[in-house]
């Protein structure tokens, strides 16, 4: 692939495009909340997400449900100033968007116009598509979700694998359905039993995006402090850890605190004569 090709923009239309039945190459996604990480992971990913994980994972929240619009906002702007080629999706908080259609586009319509990114994400199948097709005929591009709603844990009876039951899948094949028929650009497959997320990915037009799920799902997505080896505690199965950022940055506070603590910082390299 050209260098051209490589840094095109990426937006929900060219995301929708991306079907692995169709020879098209598996899309990368990550969690991101930082303007910093932004510049990083831009040339190397197709979507980036600002996450509502990011009250759990920036600010220390018991659960998702404490992330709030104003904190997505504050971090969808962030991001969106360091992607120049990612495609931004803004995960809409709890309670931002259950209530009616309406409240789901003026919180919407605030997320767009004040961060600039390209789509927002919510939860939900059936329940949701009325309310995803309002946003879209409206012109804002939906990121779906269904499987294990973060948001909606305590329905779950915890953070459980979904889809284990045959009418647990055709719950599952109906909400994949719903949200495609009402315009969801693609759809994030959480914490699914493998062959119901296979037969979902095969049964779709849209990607499908695979948290837990599967490889064959069209996509994939981890929250980035998780698979930097970043977050402490428990870890669900899916998450593979790629690095080990956390021993690194302790390592180098570690020799920073040594060597001012021993007056060997700064030396004469890093001070003004």
């Amino acid at each position: 692939m050209s260098a051209t090709a490589q840094h095109k923009k990426m937006t929900p239309v060219t995301i929708a495009a991306r079907k692995a039945k169709n020879g098209d190459a598996p899309v990368v996604c990550l969690t991101c909340y930082t303007h910093y990480m932004a510049q990083i992971m831009d040339s190397m990913v197709d979507v980036m997400l600002v996450g509502d994980s990011l009250g759990m994972v920036v600010y220390g929240c018991g659960s998702t449900m404490e992330t709030t619009l104003d904190m997505m906002i504050a971090h969808g702007k962030a991001v969106t100033r360091g992607a120049d080629k990612s495609c931004v999706v803004v995960d809409m908080p709890f309670g931002t968007y259950q209530e009616s259609p309406q409240l789901a586009y003026r919180n919407a319509a605030r997320i767009m116009a004040e961060t600039g990114c390209d789509a927002v994400k919510v939860e939900g199948g059936v329940e949701m598509a009325d309310t995803i097709d309002f946003l879209v005929q409206r012109g804002i591009p939906v990121m779906a979700h269904i499987g294990l709603k973060p948001q909606s844990v305590r329905m779950h009876g915890g953070y459980v694998v979904q889809g284990k039951t045959q009418s647990a899948r055709d719950a599952m094949m109906a909400d994949a359905k719903a949200v495609e028929r009402a315009g969801a650009f693609s759809v994030v497959l959480e914490c699914l039993m493998a062959e119901i997320a296979d037969d979902i990915t095969a049964a779709l037009d849209i990607p499908t995006i695979g948290i837990g799920a599967s490889v064959a799902c069209d996509g994939q997505i981890l929250v980035t402090e998780d698979m930097l080896s970043l977050t402490s505690g428990r870890k669900p199965k899916f998450v593979k850890p790629f690095g080990n950022a956390r021993d690194e940055i302790a390592h180098a506070v570690k020799k920073y605190a040594d060597e001012v603590r021993a007056k060997t910082f700064p030396s004469e390299d890093y001070m003004y004569k």
